[in-house]
């Protein structure tokens, strides 16, 4: 009989394990960090910020010069902004839901069960986060492999001016989701904050290009914004409505898009990413509202982020600022530990574990949710209970409460009624109810010094092997953990050698979950401000102004962010807010290298247009013409992605080598400016899809209609300071050097570029304003 059930387990195994994809199955390969790679090994591709003023930019701008036409576009602008809002709101609704849910089910369960049997109630505890786990792995290996991770690298990358293939689409937001429930529902010491960031850009970009065409939901009447120029405000918004809804923290998601994620900035782009960022916050607060009426299920008063400590610490003395002084030491020094040992991870998994494909990813991740639950359930009990303290009515804390429900004092394993676990009020607990256990005020001594440093040591070795397993993972709620367990500790030396009554230890708490942050992410502004709305005490905006800034300088002197390590690791490349050194001495003909610059005259002929393409692998080239006198002349810059598209129409070729010119009335154009546009987050066109008769390799292409004839130039000896500077805040793709110009044909000052209405109405016209020697 035995014998029997032992064979049924092991055909069963091999059934399981012979149903797990390996990475042969998959349409994509995975370099073990999020990166996508297409067969062809193409990962990224710079984005064109830049205008391209060619004739079919120039006809349609002359047809939107009407008022009308332009208030259209403000309205539709901020139409965008305010779906934006809703759309982002409701997912982080949807997320946070699901997650409590499936987080009280998986409580009440086991509490249930361990009731009468705590090794039934483990096993209980492992398979359900086993579950989640799983189907949260398989939904990034086998639907959508950009998902994995936080995604916040990705979309730094992308706002900086790279796109990582797959990051934008649509099964990219539903993996996301539904990645970001399981992996958060099945407790493993991640967060679903990065992901909501990942999911409002994909929001935003999907909004912005009227939907999805490859899943047939899409709308022709929302494709207006076909530029990456406009598809980056979009997803602007789209970070800024992330945060929000993740923290409930509408102006610290502006401050975070502004300060983290985003390269290039306006003011009218700040007011609707304002804007959204408030439609988000109206829409989780109304959640929030429709919630408590207990239309919820298990959900409470957990989920949506906000840890009020209003009623904590209200003063601090200036003694105290020593001891916060080391909370932020201690952060930057944590932090950059942690930076420093998930790239050492992350570099080992892509190099050797996640190369043997899918199937090692899911084992992977299952094995860490094993690990995880372990912990987190064995530990508690290898704890001894302790007394519950004498009851304070005006606190509206109880001890003991059974494990599962909201609060402090959690009963669990111990042998009589009035005692509780502190280790499992930390540990057997939702990550959201346990840095809520850790800020709250009034709970003096609810810890000892023992299970804390427990706690911080195992939860910090488990964030650090959890980050970088394939599924969705954020860092803002286990970098907070893990800061408050040690400003905790700090704050029980306080109290201690201080003696003083009102301080309280979730005050400490608060300022090293801060600092820990600081250390790792190394934000400043805009954390400072997420953590003020989060914790709803304005008081203690100075003491974290504090942590911040010492915990950053401490982190500085070690590593970069974990977003730029991440985003260094996974292949980005990302323009830092200040060049190298090392540019201060070089010039920018030296950083063109010595390869011959690819080039096109203005008529040329099909088949070299092909063979060009096939030859090298470049995605911007000048466009040649000559004068009278024979001299070459430069008259501007074809793009890669615009042949492609001339060379599929075919509408464009002639039989003449002869140029012809649009604007004599000779031929019109053909083509919109939105036809040029590459779809988002996708390859587009390549050479494969184009297929050319014999007759047609026989035909010619002008190229001045379609090439940018106003390109960025810049003297040969102008510093690559200079240079870096000009590239990283206009957002250019392709930057011509050439020789220093010998004549000059103007000069313009400010007083030049100022406009004003003329007498006629439809008509603008420079001042007109003469060089004076003081200009």
């Amino acid at each position: 009989m035995l014998s029997n059930h032992i064979q049924n387990g092991i055909e069963t195994a091999r059934l399981a394990w012979s149903r797990i994809p390996n990475s042969d199955e998959s349409q994509f390969v995975d370099d073990g960090v999020g990166l996508l790679k297409k067969n062809d090994g193409s990962a990224v591709e710079s984005l064109d910020y830049e205008v391209i003023e060619n004739f079919a930019y120039r006809e349609e701008q002359a047809h939107r010069r009407r008022k009308l036409y332009v208030s259209y576009l403000l309205v539709v602008k901020w139409f965008f902004a305010l779906l934006i809002g809703i759309c982002t709101g409701f997912a982080a609704v949807f997320i946070n839901i699901s997650v409590e849910n499936f987080a009280g089910w998986k409580y009440s369960l086991t509490f249930n069960i361990i009731q009468k049997s705590y090794v039934a109630g483990f096993f209980v505890y492992v398979s359900i986060n086993l579950v989640l786990v799983y189907s949260s792995v398989c939904i990034i290996t086998q639907f959508s492999p950009a998902a994995a991770g936080s995604g916040i690298p990705e979309i730094k990358g992308y706002l900086n001016g790279v796109d990582t293939h797959g990051i934008l689409l649509f099964r990219t937001l539903i993996g996301k989701v539904f990645g970001s429930i399981g992996s958060v529902g099945g407790g493993l010491a991640l967060g679903k904050e990065g992901p909501l960031v990942h999911t409002g850009a994909c929001i935003a970009s999907l909004l912005g290009q009227g939907g999805s065409t490859k899943y047939h939901l899409n709308s022709r009447w929302f494709n207006v914004f076909k530029s990456d120029r406009d598809r980056r405000d979009l997803v602007t918004c789209g970070c800024a409505a992330g945060v929000a809804a993740a923290f409930r923290a509408p102006v610290g998601g502006v401050l975070f898009a502004l300060e983290e994620v985003t390269s290039w900035w306006r003011s009218q782009l700040m007011w609707r990413v304002f804007f959204t960022s408030a439609i988000v916050a109206v829409v989780v607060r109304t959640a929030m509202g429709w919630c408590k009426s207990g239309k919820c299920g298990h959900f409470g008063s957990g989920g949506f982020i906000i840890w009020d400590v209003s009623d904590g610490q209200e003063d601090y003395s200036f003694a105290e600022l020593f001891p916060m002084a080391i909370i932020g030491v201690i952060g930057g020094l944590l932090g950059a530990l942690f930076n420093q040992l998930t790239l050492y991870i992350t570099t080992w998994r892509r190099n050797h574990l996640h190369k043997k494909g899918n199937r090692v990813k899911i084992i992977e991740a299952c094995l860490v949710s094993l690990l995880t639950s372990v912990i987190s359930f064995g530990l508690p009990l290898l704890r001894k209970c302790s007394p519950c303290p004498e009851p304070d009515p005006t606190s509206g804390i109880e001890c003991p409460r059974p494990p599962g429900m909201y609060g402090n004092y959690v009963n669990f394993y111990c042998s009589k009624d009035n005692e509780y676990n502190d280790l499992a009020t930390i540990f057997f607990n939702t990550q959201d109810d346990a840095i809520r256990n850790l800020f709250s005020a009034k709970t003096i001594n609810e810890y000892s010094s023992q299970s804390l440093l427990t706690f911080l040591v195992m939860f910090y070795g488990l964030a650090v092997v959890t980050f970088g397993t394939a599924v969705p993972a954020g860092q803002f709620v286990p970098g907070i953990m893990i800061g408050s367990t040690y400003g905790r500790l700090v704050g029980m030396f306080v109290v201690k050698y201080y003696r003083k009554l009102n301080i309280e230890e979730g005050t400490y708490a608060l300022l090293g979950a801060a600092s820990f942050l600081g250390g790792s992410m190394r934000m400043t502004v805009s954390l400072c401000v997420i953590m003020v709305e989060i914790t709803n005490n304005l008081k203690l905006l100075p003491l974290i102004m504090l942590v911040l800034l010492i915990s950053k300088a401490v982190g500085d002197a070690f590593n970069d962010g974990i977003y730029e390590e991440q985003a260094r690791l996974r292949g980005i490349p990302l323009l830092d807010s200040k060049p190298k050194y090392e540019m201060r001495n070089m010039i920018a003909k030296e950083a063109c290298g010595s390869g011959r610059v690819v080039s096109f005259p203005r008529v040329v002929k099909v088949p070299d247009v092909v063979s060009i393409l096939q030859s090298n692998s470049h995605n911007g080239f000048p466009v040649i013409d000559h004068t009278r006198s024979g001299e070459p002349l430069v008259i501007g810059l074809v793009l890669r992605s615009h042949l492609l598209v001339i060379l599929q129409s075919k509408v464009d070729f002639q039989h003449s080598p002869l140029p012809s010119d649009p604007r004599s009335g000779g031929r019109s154009i053909r083509h919109d400016s939105g036809e040029f546009a590459k779809p988002v987050s996708s390859k587009g066109i390549s050479l494969d899809d184009i297929h050319l008769t014999s007759e047609d390799l026989e035909m010619y292409i002008d190229l001045a209609p379609f090439l940018n004839p106003s390109p960025y130039i810049v003297p040969e000896d102008m510093s690559l300071t200079k240079v870096y500077n000009l590239f990283r805040q206009l957002g250019l793709r392709h930057l011509f050097v050439v020789p220093r110009p010998s004549r000059v044909l103007g000069l313009i000052t400010r007083k030049d570029l100022l406009i004003e209405d003329a007498e006629n109405v439809n008509t603008l016209e420079l001042r007109a304003t003469s060089n004076s020697a003081s200009e």
